[in-house]
């Protein structure tokens, strides 16, 4: 019973499929991950420097939008699924105004490959992942 013969390459093939097929996956989840993280990233911090450059409130709004969904669309981001909340400070005055730091929060989910998303379990199936950027705006914002 101790005849062993051939059986060692059985044996890698066999814990090397086992170790492999984990570590596969955990570069690609962690891949998808890393990409939406940087989009937000990159979102928020875009969209607070069009809030503090532009002249107005109005177009702020619009031009935010606008860089937003480009972002969104250069890093494969969920249009639907990204959540922007604004805040300045200090507390008490109209968001964005002049000499005011505003607050850009983008967050959204990532979606994990290969996991469906069973009996409501979107949550189980998925990763959140925020970004936040922080701007002051010109004290001379919105005078022309």
């Amino acid at each position: 019973m101790t005849d062993d013969d051939g059986s060692a390459a059985l044996e890698f093939i066999t814990v090397g499929v086992i170790l492999l097929v984990p570590l596969v996956y955990l570069i690609i989840a962690l891949g998808a991950i890393q990409e939406q993280t940087l989009g937000v990233e990159a979102a928020a911090r875009q969209v607070a420097r069009v809030m503090a450059t532009t002249s107005d409130p109005e177009a702020a709004a619009s031009q935010g939008d606008r860089v937003l969904a480009d972002v969104a669309e250069q890093y494969g981001l969920d249009h639907d699924a990204t959540e922007v909340s604004m805040s300045c400070a200090p507390d008490g005055i109209d968001c964005p105004s002049a000499g005011a730091v505003v607050t850009i929060t983008v967050t959204t989910r990532v979606t994990l490959p290969l996991i469906p998303a069973l009996f409501g379990g979107d949550d189980a199936a998925s990763v959140g992942v925020e970004g936040t950027a922080v701007q002051k705006i010109s004290r001379l914002w919105g005078t022309g």
